[in-house]
C-alpha cells in the first residue's frame, strides 16, 4: 500500500500544475539575459507582398513538371509492355 501512495504522489500532475512558482526553462533564462542587454528588433508578422505572387507561379510550374513526368512514365511503361513478347 505504501508503494501505491508513492506512485500517486509521484505522478500527480494536478499538484505540479497548481504550484505557485514555476522555474523558467534554460532557454527562457538565456533569452531573458540576452534581451536585457540587447533587446530584439521588431519582426514583421507577415511576409513581404513581393514574395507572395512569385510563390504561386513556381507552384504551377512545379505541378506541371510533376504531372509531365508522371505522364511520361505512364507512356514509357505502356510502350515497354506493348513491345514485350508474351
Amino acid at each position: 500500500m505504501a508503494e501505491r501512495d508513492d506512485e500517486e504522489r509521484e505522478f500527480d500532475l494536478r499538484w505540479a500544475d497548481g504550484a505557485e512558482h514555476k522555474e523558467p526553462s534554460a532557454r527562457a533564462r538565456m533569452l531573458a539575459a540576452r534581451w536585457k542587454e540587447n533587446p530584439p528588433g521588431p519582426v514583421p508578422f507577415r511576409a513581404d507582398p513581393d514574395h507572395v505572387g512569385s510563390g504561386r507561379r513556381s507552384s504551377w510550374v512545379s505541378t506541371a513538371v510533376v504531372l509531365g513526368c508522371v505522364a511520361a512514365v505512364i507512356v514509357l511503361l505502356g510502350y515497354v509492355n506493348f513491345q514485350a513478347p508474351y
